[in-house]
């Protein structure tokens, strides 16, 4: 393999490119969204409930409450738990702003808490750090869909009274010990975004026990009104009222249909990105300047990122010199993510220094994901660890080449 770096004009590793992230979609995928475009409801009808059934079934909860995204569905959260004005939200600082965004929604306050350095997972001792009168709630996110630690967090949670909302919008499949992610917080949110484990295309879906949470959900995501069009068509009535506001956050049954799908072969999917992580594991075991993820005990990821750190202090080149570099080889690294309070609106709105959460700005100098998905085969793997052995053994090319 030549040594001149595709970056500086050599041959890339790969001839093709290689996304950090990829749905697949099958046969049997295109056939339900068929039967859903052939059908007498596109929006609003069986198929929603169908899914959401059969998700609530999969996770072990008693409700699950679809909508038109991820994001839709944490809002969903925040005001089914009743937040509002006055009220403070805790929030890792490692995270897609989507988990602060919900609190801001209802006009509640995010206040950020510092990560654990090894998995990225919101810190027990900073949440407990951050709480005040006023907070009501915590957002916990399963990062890169590896547990967070629920049992502690969850004994915080109970002592102040916090309603726990589980950010699992990674972590679909996810468990600690014989518990499956999205059955151990009040509410629980998951991502049916192309890039995650199972697709909608887009859409989100929320579990819970609670049935009057559950109520409040599916008001919401239909303009909070107390019935729906397909509850008014069955039973032929026409009246309808409305005491909140809410909003259009509904999943169409053409998704839904997609989306009950790829649920049926979810255990595959997240059986092959296990045997990714493994693989990414043992090929990069050897690397000395590389920081690999972090697994808890009794814990099994749901593998929606395999994110690696750069030990920096033993390279030449910073991380987005690194990631240009990559980028030339042909290899889709990306980095998930920029820290909440680094964000220019939330920088803003919650005036927060640079330097307040150390572990999240530490984890974002240094973080690349790799890319992990179903259809990747294992000669990508071998090629991605070659493009990396490539450019990390030529960092101080990097470096030359940036300082010329």
């Amino acid at each position: 393999m030549s040594e001149e770096l595709a970056i500086d004009g050599g041959p890339p590793v790969r001839s093709s490119f290689l996304p950090y992230a990829k749905q697949t979609i099958e046969d049997d995928d295109v056939e339900a969204v068929v039967a859903a475009l052939r059908s007498d409801w596109l929006t609003t009808g069986p198929r929603v409930e169908e899914f959401e059934h059969a998700f609530a079934e999969y996770v072990g909860t008693r409700h699950a409450v679809a909508y038109s995204s991820g994001t839709a569905a944490l809002h969903g959260t925040t005001f089914a738990a009743g937040l509002g004005e006055g009220d403070e939200v805790v929030v890792p600082a490692m995270t897609f702003a989507a988990s602060a965004a919900c609190a801001v929604y209802v006009g509640a306050t995010p206040v950020l808490a510092d990560v654990e350095p090894g998995t990225l997972n919101l810190d027990p001792a900073e949440l407990e750090r951050a709480l005040t009168a006023r907070t009501r709630a915590v957002v916990v996110v399963h990062y890169a869909g590896i547990p967070a630690n629920m049992e502690s967090i969850g004994d915080i949670a109970r002592r102040a009274g916090l309603v726990v909302i589980e950010d699992a919008a990674h972590a679909i499949g996810a468990r600690m010990r014989d518990q499956l992610v999205g059955t151990i917080g009040d509410m629980a949110v998951f991502s049916l975004h192309p890039a995650k484990q199972l697709t909608a295309g887009e859409g989100g879906i929320v579990t819970t026990d609670d049935e009057q949470l559950a109520s409040r959900l599916r008001r919401f995501r239909n303009h909070c009104m107390d019935t729906s069009g397909r509850e008014r068509e069955e039973s032929g009535g026409h009246a309808y009222t409305i005491e909140e506001l809410g909003f259009n956050y509904r999943l169409t049954d053409i998704q839904a249909a997609l989306g009950l799908s790829q649920l049926r072969k979810l255990d595959r999917f997240l059986e092959r990105r296990r045997e990714l992580a493994a693989l990414y594991d043992h090929l990069l075991a050897h690397r000395n300047d590389l920081m690999l993820p972090v697994v808890p005990d009794e814990t099994t990821p749901a593998w929606h990122l395999y994110v690696v750190r750069l030990v920096l202090e033993r390279l030449d080149a910073d991380r987005d010199a690194i990631f240009r570099a990559l980028r030339a080889e042909n290899i889709g690294v990306n980095v998930h993510y920029k820290p909440v309070h680094l964000l220019g609106f939330y920088r803003r709105l919650l005036d927060v220094a640079e330097g307040s959460y150390p572990a999240a700005e530490d984890a974002y100098r240094r973080i690349l994901t790799l890319p992990l998905f179903p259809s990747m085969k294992d000669d990508d793997v071998v090629s991605v660890v070659r493009a990396l052995d490539k450019v990390l053994s030529r960092s101080s090319r990097l470096a030359d080449r940036l300082a010329s």
